[in-house]
């Protein structure tokens, strides 16, 4: 009998991810109280500031000093894809654009030739808690893109469709589509130069959430696309009769349609696409063809700052009131739709 699984892989903190996508991480942070600086209202005594990544009392600075978050740091070559759940992140670039964003929102941001931003978490609950949720996907670019302008698209919650199926006892699956057609749950388009933009890519972002004993079966796609399915969160889930624990990839044929069972509540998250098949350099935050062009992003960004940064501080946030919006480099104004 044929294994519907091909491969079980764990989740740590950075999850194991297949060609287009080079990068998963699920940040989960239950922040205290916020002060008047928008950091947490907790000593930060002990933590290893600037690299805070240990998880002490259950929530994490990462590389901020006073607000929690990512400051200043440059990318070549790549996507990132960031679906808030809960809380807030505040975007800030050197283009001069900036964005706030949450509560179900995604923005999906193509470094191309290259972009300097902050991702920080600004807590505004002054009476707490400031729950973070997030998910970063970092997605490969086709080596004839890398070298795109930069561009990002803001996906506000409301646009984001949901399927919603309720059986006969009330029990709920609910999938988010973020990326990928889900029958006639069509999402926002990703930025132009994706590789999700072309339809030969088959490209999706599902996330699911499945009540204890509810089924799904997740449709079949072309030959030749990578498929893996993340148990996140909750109890088991049978993937084609074969058990899944939680904190648990597992790698699926996207040629066919599989059935999912929910031992207890879970939550999956789903990325597939076709590969790239393109050699991959990579040095921290740059994503290339060849090592010459790693070092020609160093030098290049050493060189020009990828346009330098507009801001006083390198950890911007932006105000208390928690109203979500994109600012562009251009000065024109989006505001989260309702």
């Amino acid at each position: 009998m044929t294994s519907t699984i091909l491969q079980r892989v764990p989740l740590g903190f950075q999850w194991p991810t297949t060609d287009p996508f080079l990068f998963c991480v699920h940040h989960l942070d239950r922040y205290p109280a916020a002060d008047d600086r928008q950091g947490p209202a907790a000593s930060l005594i002990g933590r290893e500031l600037g690299s805070d990544f240990a998880g002490t009392d259950g929530w994490r600075m990462y590389h901020g000093q006073v607000v929690p978050g990512f400051p200043a740091h440059p990318h070549r070559g790549f996507e990132t894809i960031t679906y808030v759940r809960q809380g807030l992140v505040d975007h800030a670039d050197s283009l001069g654009a900036a964005a706030r964003y949450g509560r179900g929102d995604v923005q999906w941001m193509t470094a191309g030739r290259g972009i300097v931003h902050a991702e920080m978490f600004p807590l505004l609950d002054r009476d707490g808690p400031n729950t973070l949720e997030l998910f970063q996907v970092w997605l490969n670019l086709p080596a004839a893109d890398k070298m795109v302008e930069p561009h990002f698209s803001m996906l506000w919650d409301a646009q984001i469709p949901r399927v919603v199926e309720i059986d006969d006892h009330g029990r709920t699956v609910e999938v988010t589509v973020i990326a990928g057609a889900l029958g006639s749950a069509v999402p926002p388009a990703p930025p132009p130069a994706s590789w999700a933009s072309r339809a030969d890519a088959e490209l999706a972002i599902w996330h699911v959430v499945m009540d204890a004993g509810t089924s799904w079966t997740v449709p079949a796609a072309g030959h030749g696309v990578a498929r893996t399915l993340y148990v996140f969160d909750g109890g088991g889930l049978s993937v084609g009769g074969e058990l899944v624990t939680g904190s648990t990839g597992a790698v699926v044929d996207a040629a066919c349609e599989v059935e999912l069972v929910a031992t207890g509540r879970v939550e999956i998250l789903v990325l597939q696409g076709r590969p790239l098949g393109e050699p991959v350099a990579q040095y921290g935050p740059f994503v290339m063809n060849t090592r010459a062009e790693i070092r020609q992003a160093f030098d290049d960004y050493q060189r020009t700052g990828f346009g330098g940064w507009p801001w006083d501080r390198d950890d911007p946030v932006h105000g208390i009131d928690g109203a979500r919006f994109a600012r562009r480099a251009d000065g024109s104004v989006e505001r989260a739709v309702a």
